[in-house]
């Protein structure tokens, strides 16, 4: 059989905010943005949230963010948001997402990340959730280990198809058997690469596009903890699948034993 995999936006897909916004607050703390900067990202997030980012928005943000990022040092920023994902991310998980996250690997399909926002940020989220594998937006690292501002590769609108694609060809997906998850219709080309595309928490134009091809419209509201999750939305690893169906065989037939002794003893 062909392999399969689930491919999810993150950012109002499958959290709750943007990912890269999100550590604003924590790059202020660690000394590399300005109060100034601090107070235009938290309404930069506001707007997001508010009603998504159609495409003149996403390449202002692009512009912005990459001119803000320029001379970061690239292992300081890893050490902030590993320091601080567990705090700023983990609460945000939409509960739905996760399960989702879950379904899709007990049927066996490969889970990949596919996210506009920055590598450094996308890829411990990636960890965290359990992916299999991220795409995400690589920033120029200069010589001396800071970003120069320079975007190296930018996933976004039909990049983020042509991924999609690329991977299929070195991973060996059938796409028509594939799923993809996104809120917004700059992901219209990846959703349109699979055979099981799915709106979540749409904007308004993706939400048109998925109602005139019929397309699943899923709402996903209930931030969670991962710890917090309760047990009856977890799906359990195929290992401990296979060995749940073995002791459940094994207590079967040891009832059956156990009642063929007692009714030849009781003829007896």
């Amino acid at each position: 059989m062909p392999r399969t995999a689930a491919f999810f936006d993150l950012d109002k897909t499958v959290i709750a905010k943007s990912s890269t916004l999100t550590f604003s607050k924590s790059f202020y703390q660690g000394g590399l943005i300005n109060r100034r900067a601090v107070l235009r990202t938290a309404y930069a997030q506001f707007v997001f949230l508010a009603g998504g980012a159609d495409h003149d928005q996403m390449e202002r943000m692009r512009e912005y963010l990459s001119a803000l990022c320029r001379g970061w040092n690239v292992q300081q920023v890893k050490e902030i948001v590993a320091e601080t994902l567990h705090d700023l991310v983990d609460p945000i998980i939409y509960d739905e997402a996760a399960s989702l996250i879950e379904e899709h690997h007990a049927a066996g399909r490969d889970v990949v990340i596919v996210s506009t926002s920055g590598a450094e940020v996308v890829e411990p989220i990636g960890e965290l959730l359990g992916a299999d594998r991220v795409v995400a937006t690589r920033m120029v690292v200069g010589d001396d280990g800071c970003f120069t501002g320079e975007v190296e590769y930018y996933a976004y609108g039909p990049t983020k198809a042509e991924a999609v694609r690329e991977l299929a060809g070195s991973e060996g997906y059938d796409l028509s058997r594939c799923y993809a998850y996104s809120d917004s219709a700059t992901d219209l080309p990846m959703l349109q690469a699979v055979g099981h595309p799915h709106a979540v928490n749409p904007d308004r134009a993706l939400r048109r596009e998925a109602v005139a091809r019929d397309w699943p419209v899923l709402d996903f509201h209930r931030p969670v903890r991962l710890k917090q999750r309760l047990p009856a939305f977890s799906v359990p690893p195929r290992p401990a699948l296979v060995a749940a169906a073995a002791i459940g065989a094994a207590a079967a037939t040891a009832g059956l034993v156990w009642y063929a002794n007692r009714r030849r003893t009781t003829l007896a």
